[in-house]
């Protein structure tokens, strides 16, 4: 069996947690301070958390924007999202979400649909 890298939480260096999900820097960062927020729990992907969880992503990563937006002012949006499954890019399959701070000159963020 392959081992999870965020099963094993005391050797990663944790920026928040709740009781059911915590934050650390990605490893591979797209934009600096991109951070993912991640399930305790190990289910692989957010589709496979529970509502509790989900929700605890979700206000876990509202702490973390507001930690970025303090450690660095040039940030002026944020791309959050999943990728789920292989055809999406997921790499590590285990719920979490990606939190990548944007500032004004970066690579184009992703298009948006002819519909938004």
């Amino acid at each position: 069996m392959i081992s999870c890298p965020f099963c094993s939480t005391h050797s990663l260096a944790l920026l928040g947690e709740n009781r059911l999900a915590f934050a650390i820097r990605d490893k591979v960062p797209a934009r600096p301070l991109h951070s993912l927020i991640v399930t305790k729990r190990h289910v692989s992907d957010i589709f496979e958390a529970t509502p509790e969880e989900r929700e605890a992503l979700h206000l876990l990563a509202a702490e973390i924007r507001a930690a970025i937006r303090l450690e660095d002012p040039k940030v002026e949006g944020f791309n959050f999202g999943s990728n789920i499954g292989i055809a999406a890019g997921q790499k590590i399959f285990h719920a979490h979400v990606h939190l990548i701070p944007r500032r004004s000159g970066d690579t184009p963020p992703p298009p948006a649909s002819p519909d938004d």
